[in-house]
């Protein structure tokens, strides 16, 4: 995954690149300063969390996926595999909204099975990532940062908080997948403003 996500960062800055250089070319009144602000003001690289939350919708899922801490780690885990996700928001008991962190699969493996514990009798609150240690994206986050902020970090899942409380949870599927549907759009437009379009 972490392959993908640097051919798809390589690919941005080549199409980018690109996208100056044939601007540079096609106009040469512009200077590439210029080039760029004109590219930024038509939406390149624009893209927010709050635009992959709206695409989600609230019903989608994996988009407001959640336990408690005082669920059980089976549970947890039998939710992640009827909604084929690799991740859950955990919320303080009794508050829907106050976030407490988040559990993975990865933390399944790393603190259930391999350290021969029980599912059935282990809380949530136990195994997962707290929330001091959590690493969060707003909704009007750009989509090219939080992908930064998951390789950089090497998870798969972020969460989205405003004011503390959860808006939802992004993959890196729907991060790369908004990344390469940006890059379409503006591969889209360049051809147009080439083709004297714009």
């Amino acid at each position: 995954m972490q392959s993908l996500t640097r051919i798809i960062q390589s690919q941005g800055k080549a199409i980018s690149g690109g996208v100056l250089q044939r601007m540079s070319v096609a106009t040469r009144s512009f200077s590439d300063t210029n080039a760029s602000q004109k590219l930024e003001d038509v939406g390149f690289e624009s893209t927010k969390i709050s635009d992959i939350l709206k695409d989600k919708g609230d019903k989608a899922s994996g988009a407001w996926l959640w336990c408690s801490t005082d669920d059980s780690v089976y549970d947890a885990v039998k939710q992640m595999t009827s909604h084929n996700v690799g991740a859950l928001l955990v919320v303080k008991s009794g508050s829907k909204e106050a976030i407490a962190g988040i559990v993975t699969e990865r933390d399944y493996l790393r603190k259930i099975i391999v350290q021969g514990r029980s599912s059935k009798t282990t809380k949530v609150g136990d195994i997962m990532t707290e929330e001091n240690k959590l690493i969060t994206v707003k909704p009007e986050t750009k989509v090219l940062r939080a992908m930064q902020l998951m390789t950089e970090n090497r998870i798969r899942h972020i969460p989205v908080v405003e004011d503390k409380k959860m808006k939802g949870m992004v993959s890196i599927g729907d991060v790369v997948r908004a990344v390469v549907e940006e890059h379409r759009e503006e591969l889209k437009r360049l051809e147009s403003y080439i083709q004297g379009g714009y």
